[in-house]
């Protein structure tokens, strides 16, 4: 990267500098924690972001990690002070935590902004809590550093290796079909969850915590530390000595996150098989620090990059299998030295993405595969547009059937996941396995918050007969431990009239996803004639639900709220209260 700026005046001076009454008062509130005089003598003050919560289970562990980065600044001659925001626990929210995302990355960005901080260390890991996280910083430009919480340990139920999420849905699939009991269900419960950490498989959290360390704004190692080992916590200490070295240099995360960085983490999100989810979380932070992304990127930037992590979903190793066999620095170095990355890219380490991959090395070339030997020879995520997604919709070619890449179906049409939910299993059902599962209105605005009910399950009466996929369509998210053939993030969604609304029982749909097309065979005078009868749900009626509906955008926008677009930056503190 280019040479670090020379350092600029503290911020944190602007609240603890001097002898005003206004200085006074803040060290003085400050000194009641104990902390002596030499606290506010020029340090860099550094802010220990903490998304703990005994509600998230994925991050129950960050009081720990949290005093681990505090170590690291104390090392390095920085004041550390760790504040609490929100955090979203995939796990248990309703509806989805993906309606919280935007809200939560507001209470960062305003946490950072009105606080007298240097630098910010983020702590994160359950899936919606690193975008956020990062989305917020972003808009404030504070040097910034992130800590991932890191993977659960790998799950183990009767002898065989069983991810996180990705197992809920074979098993509950199972038990339909007659092929594993329910007290064997239950039982594998407390074999799936072993420790702390998020989840184990290739999903949303562990796609997230890649992407990071591909964009360069955490450490390398940092995405596939098991959450419980050690070296985790040794990683959180040398992030705490770097973010003062960061803030001494003056280097914000808009001279990181850059487009190169971004086509990176496309290219690296190809390559270890990751979630769909990145596609909307990628697109949002980068509006945040004004690079321009689209879903065409994705597209050109993915679609020839093999899939070399053999891990669950896609494959079938799981994450502490993936750190034991070299991690993403040997994904990353792999891409790199097929010309696939930017090795010029800067990083939080002040070096090169090129100089922080050099040393990589293979361990286990059945869990991260030679690029002659990919799991998937184009990886990536299909961006596919046609009648039925103007604006695009996305699928996961790594976790679908061959068979069904090509695809005419007849529409099997569910209004909302609660139709789906009343009708799936009724034996009047007409459906087999050449139909096409539609879902509507689980969008952005429909839900609202664009839930994870994409991945529908098939109804009991198929599993029976042994079908195991089936083409599936609709404007909503799917978790990223799930698997199939499914079209997700339909754009413009069901709730705001796109053609999606329009499909009824019965029709023809054609998806073609090596021509990335995704067509509804129904004639445009017709598609006129149904429009005109089309009615938009109503909105909520009042507080962050209506605020969210009003405001948010397109899944293909990447689902952000239209007033927090940009990179507001910093702001110079009030002379007095």
């Amino acid at each position: 990267m280019t040479d670090p700026k020379p350092p600029s005046p503290r911020r944190s001076q602007l609240w603890f500098g001097g002898t005003t009454k206004d200085a006074f008062i803040h060290r003085s509130w400050m000194k009641n924690q104990g902390l002596p005089a030499d606290s506010f003598d020029g340090r860099p003050v550094i802010g220990i972001c903490n998304t703990w919560s005994e509600l998230t289970p994925c991050n129950h562990h960050f009081r720990e990690l949290a005093q681990r980065v505090k170590q690291g600044v104390l090392q390095a001659g920085g004041l550390a002070l760790e504040f609490p925001v929100s955090s979203l626990g995939e796990t248990l929210m309703r509806p989805t935590a993906m309606l919280f995302r935007n809200l939560a990355s507001m209470d960062v960005e305003e946490a950072i902004r009105a606080n007298p901080l240097d630098g910010v260390v983020l702590l994160a890991g359950c899936d919606k809590t690193t975008p956020s996280t990062l989305m917020g910083a972003a808009s404030v430009n504070l040097p910034t550093l992130m800590v991932s919480g890191g993977p659960m340990l790998n799950g183990v139920f009767r002898g065989e290796r069983i991810g996180s999420g990705t197992h809920v849905w074979k098993f509950s699939e199972a038990v339909k079909a007659g092929e594993m009991t329910s007290a064997q269900f239950m039982q594998a419960e407390s074999c799936m969850s072993r420790s702390a950490g998020h989840c184990m498989t290739m999903g949303t959290a562990s796609t997230m915590a890649s992407m990071i360390e591909a964009l360069g704004i955490a450490l390398p190692g940092n995405a596939a530390i098991p959450a419980v080992d050690s070296r985790r916590y040794e990683l959180a200490q040398r992030a705490g000595r770097q973010i003062v070295e960061l803030v001494k240099h003056d280097v914000r995360p808009s001279a990181i996150l850059t487009r190169e960085a971004f086509e990176n983490a496309i290219r690296v999100c190809g390559a270890i098989g990751g979630s769909t989810d990145a596609v909307v979380h990628l697109l949002a932070i980068a509006v945040r620090v004004g690079v321009p992304l689209t879903l065409a990127d994705w597209d050109r930037c993915g679609r020839d990059v093999p899939t070399l992590v053999n891990l669950m979903p896609s494959g079938e190793y799981l994450m502490e299998d993936f750190y034991y066999a070299g991690g993403l620095p040997l994904v990353m170095k792999r891409l790199l030295d097929a010309g696939l990355l930017h090795g010029d890219a800067p990083s939080v380490t002040m070096a090169t993405l090129r100089d922080n991959v050099a040393d990589a090395e293979c361990f286990n070339d059945q869990v991260i595969r030679p690029l002659d030997k990919p799991l998937v020879e184009q990886g990536g995520l299909a961006v596919l547009r046609g009648n039925l997604a103007p604006d695009g919709a996305v699928l996961k070619p790594s976790a679908a059937s061959a068979a069904l890449m090509r695809h005419v179906g007849r529409a099997v049409v569910f209004e909302s996941i609660e139709d789906y939910k009343a009708r799936i299993e009724d034996p009047a059902l007409v459906i087999d396995a050449t139909s096409v599962m539609v879902l509507k209105n689980c969008g952005p605005r429909g839900y609202p918050g664009m839930a994870e009910v994409g991945n529908m399950g098939l109804p009991a009466k198929l599993l029976r007969d042994g079908v195991t996929d089936m083409v599936r369509i609709s404007d909503a998210r799917m978790s990223g431990t799930a698997y199939g053939t499914v079209v997700l993030h339909v754009a413009p969604e069901a709730a705001v009239g796109g053609v999606l609304a329009l499909v009824r029982e019965g029709d023809e749909i054609e998806l073609d996803v090596p021509a990335r097309r995704l067509e509804l065979r129904v004639a445009p005078d017709e598609l006129a004639r149904r429009r005109a009868q089309w009615q938009a749900p109503e909105p909520p009626a009042s507080g962050y639900a209506r605020l969210y509906v009003d405001h948010v955008q397109q899944a293909s926008e990447g689902a952000d709220l239209d007033f927090l677009r940009g990179c507001r930056g910093d702001f110079v503190a009030r002379d007095s209260h």
